[in-house]
């Protein structure tokens, strides 16, 4: 985290702009922790070790559809709105404007941890937009007339986050700061919404009267949270000098514009979602850390070419236990794909590489990385934007040898075994990215 908590002036060549006059300084720059899979590549346990030394942890997007899991003293901790890094208790956490709210999940979240002996249930957050039950509700039924009418569904969370986003790109919304305001107004807009979504799922069965009760109970108790976003973030990058973490959600191969559409999330999970979730300009990017699983997964449908369907891929899921922290279902398991780390880079930036859970190929007598695809005996040189291509293209495997003994508890690179040591520099290498953490 060398970037963060510095205050660098940002010169023009011979230290000034076009008028000669210096540039003012930049101020503290973030590090940004972001996905570089399909996530679940250990977000949580890389922020949660950054954060021990961080004054400040973000979110930035997303919503209660993601899942990190933190274990400290043998407590396991699952975060889903909160950052992550909030269990450090000298960390200020804040929750950015791009992030969709649900208030009973964040309430309950909080209360939950807090109960296990960490967290904090007073989270600054900006007035965002609100997640409400029956965007989880229409997040169901949309689900089942996939299913229904195109024999496949998205394999959403059902936790309304594509309705809600859907709902604030039409202008149609509610955010939090329309709850603090005035409730009367956000009650008659409130009643709009809900009877728009029943002109459109006419099974949907939403008590208006009975939630708006729910929702002004919860006025009084975020209003202590709420900030200016944009003030907040600009106090806290030109103020004295802090160390700034953003935790990204989701990861790189489920954004909204770069994903494997249209198996993806809702919003912006690459590092350009941290200034638009935020409010903060991209010169106040400092490091960006791409973490990358030693292998790969992904929840749900939707094209994975390195899938192992097979032993390899059982075995991975058994000793990875690849379990989905906010659906609880089993990920697919496959060999490390090269190609979609470096298509995350190319969007990313990434100025190191957090590689995690290692030691499940300890067992590997040789392990396959994927390097290029072929689509009709052609090597193709960019990751395929349709699905359908996706699907058909033909991995070309490099084959590394293993390790065979057991690396779980190396605390240094240079505790690994020989051959564990060359395949994270032949990551290094072919990616082009230096490892870290």
């Amino acid at each position: 985290m060398s970037e963060s908590g510095s205050q660098e002036a940002a010169g023009a060549p011979n230290g000034g702009g076009s008028s000669g006059r210096p540039r003012p300084p930049v101020g503290n720059r973030v590090t940004v922790v972001l996905g570089a899979q399909w996530g679940d590549e250990g977000k949580g346990k890389v922020v949660d070790l950054l954060a021990q030394e961080a004054d400040m942890v973000c979110r930035c997007q997303g919503g209660n559809n993601a899942g990190h899991t933190v274990v400290v003293d043998s407590v396991e901790y699952d975060f889903h709105l909160l950052p992550s890094g909030i269990i450090n208790p000298k960390v200020t956490a804040f929750i950015g404007n791009g992030v969709v709210i649900h208030l009973p999940g964040l309430f309950e979240e909080a209360e939950k941890n807090e109960r296990k002996g960490k967290g904090n249930s007073v989270c600054p957050l900006s007035p965002s937009s609100t997640v409400f039950d029956f965007h989880q509700a229409v997040d169901g039924v949309q689900e089942q007339q996939r299913q229904e009418q195109a024999g496949k569904n998205l394999g959403t969370t059902k936790k309304g986050i594509g309705p809600v986003y859907s709902a604030k790109a039409a202008r149609t919304g509610l955010r939090i700061c329309d709850l603090l305001a005035d409730f009367t107004q956000f009650s008659e807009r409130y009643k709009v919404l809900a009877q728009q979504y029943k002109a459109m799922y006419p099974t949907l069965e939403i008590d208006i009267e009975g939630e708006l009760v729910k929702l002004k109970d919860y006025v009084e108790r975020i209003k202590p949270m709420v900030r200016d976003g944009v003030h907040f973030m600009y106090e806290a990058l030109h103020g004295p000098p802090k160390t700034i973490l953003v935790e990204g959600a989701n990861a790189a191969l489920l954004d909204i514009d770069f994903g494997t559409y249209p198996f993806v999330t809702s919003s912006n999970c690459t590092v350009g979602g941290v200034c638009t979730g935020l409010g903060m300009p991209p010169q106040n990017v400092g490091e960006v850390y791409g973490v990358v699983k030693a292998y790969t997964t992904r929840v749900g449908i939707g094209a994975f070419p390195s899938e192992q369907s097979n032993d390899i891929g059982e075995l991975l899921q058994t000793r990875g236990k690849e379990v989905g922290v906010t659906t609880g279902r089993k990920r697919r398991c496959g060999w490390l794909d090269l190609v979609l780390i470096k298509y995350a880079h190319m969007i990313n930036g990434f100025t190191a590489i957090a590689l995690t859970k290692l030691d499940i190929l300890d067992v590997f007598p040789e392990i396959k990385v994927g390097v290029a695809y072929k689509v009709d005996n052609q090597i193709i040189p960019h990751f395929p934007a349709n699905q359908e291509v996706l699907q058909r293209v033909e991995v070309q495997y490099e084959t590394l040898p293993g390790w065979n003994s057991d690396t779980s508890a190396a605390r240094s690179f240079e505790e690994l075994p020989e051959n564990a040591q060359k395949y994270v520099r032949y990551i290094e290498e072919h990616v082009g990215v230096p490892g870290t953490v």
